[in-house]
């Protein structure tokens, strides 16, 4: 059959680079973690501290996934298949909690609530800015969906709820699947949000191995753990997504639904995406202001805070193109290409996504300094940390974007004689650009408010508004941090606002 085709040359090489830049850091853990031998690395992964931080790490991440996936199914579903009043400014409103970093949002609550410090303030924090890796891929794909099945169900009698339950939501479960894993991974590699709320989870007991040691093979063991954790994940999720084809076969284009009546259930609509925007935007932005105003011409110098803007643009987009560059074979391979090859390849390009940043970027300095000394402290080690980290997300926009392109324009494509590259470069890759631009400019968010990676990798005298502001907070200055947390969020506001109106 097609699915079981193997991958040509021109997919199956740039992937398998993909696949093994992607697991540097595995190699680097390998060495460390068995730097003093298989026993001392079981004694440190067995003990009762490490099992402590696996439960609270993942119940964390447990109900951050739960709240997301609700918040994210049904908002995709309000602005994309009611008749929702202003479903386009909603849907770019509950966007905009991606141009928040969990530091951000964290210290907006914590400052606010200082009885929140824990595991409540640590998943409301997480929830409130990972809920739209769930809503926008939902959202892409209830619109790129053919609603003539709900429109049958509903023309038998089904009632709005029930034509959901049992016809909406099995059609978007790949995409809800898909986000919620990436939701599982920021929870789990997270580091800003738990240590400002004061919860320990595994990158808070890496951190600490770090910080307490010279001896990195307990951070190193720590790490592997995780890494086991994300190929489970990884796993798991592929097992929902099943061998089902998502692709329209019918001709044409998909019609508009037909928007649903929300009747009675129009004002709670209303109220839910108003609660959701309130406490997911307003807050961390009304806190900002509160700090702002607090300030004085003093904690502003808006020649330095220019620069650093300009730098944390410059290395975000070399960041989010290398990426994007890396991710594009992988995409397509998991989307049209069955067995364990392209499985396996998949599941590498998700290696790096839950390990801690400092964690890669550790393992980048290792390398480099003995592999590339050339690219230590410079530019082209940080845009790889990114890569490394951020592969996923690309990964999983690809991915969903050649899955919404019907697989039989290219069998006509090679029935005519075309190449693999022909057929790559002229019909896969024009009818996937709208869901890989969406990917690169999510990417291009995610690598503005990287902290740890950045921490540790910049280039001598570089900052970017992540690590100022960070400087700024560890000190308890807040008014002067406020300025490069309004900056970080109003750039990262541009790129969510244009996801938020994207159409499929």
């Amino acid at each position: 059959p097609r699915a079981e085709r193997r991958p040509p040359a021109v997919l199956l090489v740039p992937a398998v680079v993909a696949a093994v830049f992607a697991l540097l850091p595995l190699g680097y853990l390998a060495v460390r973690s068995l730097e003093r031998g298989p026993a001392f690395a079981w004694q440190v992964v067995a003990n009762e501290r490490t099992a402590q931080l696996l439960g609270r790490s993942l119940t964390l991440a447990a109900v951050v996934v739960a709240a997301s996936l609700l918040l994210g199914v049904s908002l995709a579903w309000l602005t994309v298949r009611t008749a929702l009043p202003a479903a386009r400014a909603w849907s770019v409103l509950v966007t905009l909690p991606l141009a928040v970093p969990s530091y951000v949002a964290a210290f907006a609550w914590l400052s606010a609530f200082p009885g929140l410090a824990g595991f409540t303030g640590s998943a409301l924090a997480l929830t409130l800015v990972s809920f739209p890796y769930v809503y926008l891929p939902v959202m892409a794909s209830l619109r790129g969906a053919d609603p003539a099945q709900e429109e049958v169900a509903r023309s038998l009698g089904t009632g709005p709820l029930r034509t959901f339950w049992r016809v909406t939501l099995p059609q978007v479960r790949p995409a809800a699947a898909g986000g919620a894993v990436l939701v599982a991974l920021y929870v789990l590699s997270d580091f800003g949000a738990v240590s400002l709320m004061r919860y320990d989870t595994f990158t808070r007991g890496i951190y600490t191995s770090y910080r307490a040691s010279f001896d990195r093979t307990p951070a190193a063991a720590l790490s592997v753990v995780l890494v086991v954790m994300t190929v489970a994940l990884v796993a798991a999720e592929a097992r929902t997504r099943g061998r089902a084809g998502h692709a329209r076969t019918g001709a044409g284009t998909a019609r508009p639904a037909v928007p649903v009546p929300l009747g009675r259930w129009r004002v709670p609509a209303l109220a839910w995406c108003a609660a959701v925007t309130a406490v997911a935007v307003a807050t961390p932005l009304a806190t900002l202001g509160y700090w702002l105003a607090v300030g004085n011409s003093a904690t502003w110098d808006p020649a330095r805070l220019l620069d650093t803007a300009a730098a944390t643009l410059g290395v975000a987009a070399a960041g989010a193109l290398l990426t994007s560059l890396l991710a594009l074979p992988v995409g397509v391979i998991a989307a049209r290409h069955r067995g364990r090859a392209a499985h396996l390849l998949e599941q590498s390009a998700y290696a790096g996504h839950a390990l801690p940043g400092i964690t890669v970027a550790l393992s980048l300095v290792f390398f480099a300094v003995r592999y590339a000394e050339p690219l230590y402290q410079g530019h082209p080690l940080l845009v790889c940390a990114y890569a490394v980290l951020f592969l996923p997300v690309a990964v999983a926009a690809t991915r969903a974007a050649v899955l919404q392109s019907p697989p039989v324009l290219e069998d006509v494509a090679r029935s005519l004689g075309r190449g693999p590259l022909r057929v790559l470069r002229e019909v896969t890759v024009p009818l996937a650009a709208p869901g890989v631009a969406a990917g690169a400019a999510l990417t291009f968010v995610v690598c503005m408010k990287e902290l740890p990676a950045t921490l540790l990798l910049r280039p001598t005298g570089m900052d970017t508004l992540a690590t100022r502001l960070w400087t700024e907070t560890g000190t308890g200055s807040f008014a002067a941090a406020a300025p490069y947390a309004a900056a970080l969020i109003l750039l990262a506001a541009v790129p969510s606002y244009l996801l938020g109106r994207h159409r499929t």
